[in-house]
């Protein structure tokens, strides 16, 4: 039990990240639309919210709420496996990345397929999926990077997994989970000779699709409440 409050202290005392303010807004939204919380305390909560620096902070908003003991009462996500769901990934590539002797980059708003092959030979490659349209949630990033670097970035609220390996090189992802049961896992594979490849998360970076879904969750509840 001891062990149990040190963990929820420590908790309490990180700074609190942008998801970690959506998930308490996700809540007072939800108040709000059951009648839980009136217009006025609901913008003063969320102007607090804006504010709060630390998770303790933010539980401070919700601590009265049933959805905030629904959340805590329950794990929030489940880890995302380690490697991808036998026959979800076909066998070749659905988009491919190259730079030999070059730099080849893929970012903005694009649709990321199941499968990326990146190949980085004496080149560099960057592949940023933190704007990218999601249409499936495996997405499996395959790499060879050889005198190269590599770098893909992902965004916050997806989980991130990485298998493999460097030869007099480096090979490196920066393991995350999400804690949106829909988000996508994004899997990167292959290996670093001579030459780098890492993957991380873009910090500030959110799969809007995934945050239009919950909306849309909300505003469907409003409309509920407003019709009755």
């Amino acid at each position: 039990m001891d062990l149990q409050k040190q963990d929820l202290q420590k908790q309490a005392e990180l700074r609190a990240s942008d998801a970690d303010r959506d998930r308490i807004a996700d809540i007072l939204r939800e108040a709000l639309a059951e009648g839980r919380l009136t217009a006025d305390e609901h913008a003063e909560r969320v102007e607090g919210v804006l504010a709060a620096k630390t998770v303790g902070e933010l539980e401070v908003f919700v601590r009265d709420l049933p959805a905030a003991h629904r959340h805590r009462a329950a794990p929030s996500f489940a880890a995302a496996p380690s490697r991808p769901t036998v026959g979800a990934i076909p066998a070749d590539p659905d988009d491919s990345v190259v730079a030999v002797f070059s730099t080849a980059v893929r970012r903005g708003r694009w649709r990321a397929g199941r499968r990326i092959h990146a190949y980085a030979i004496f080149g560099s490659v960057e592949i940023d999926l933190s704007e990218a349209l999601f249409e499936y949630q495996q997405v499996v990033v395959k790499t060879i990077s050889v005198f190269g670097n590599i770098e893909i970035r992902v965004p916050e609220n997806v989980s991130l997994r990485g298998t493999g390996g460097g030869v007099l090189g480096n090979f490196e992802v920066a393991p995350l989970d999400s804690t949106e049961p829909d988000a996508p896992v994004v899997y990167i594979d292959g290996w670093a000779v001579l030459g780098n490849v890492e993957a991380k998360p873009k910090r500030g970076k959110l799969v809007a699709d995934i945050l239009d879904r919950v909306q849309r969750k909300v505003d469907k509840s409003l409309r509920k409440h407003l019709d009755r």
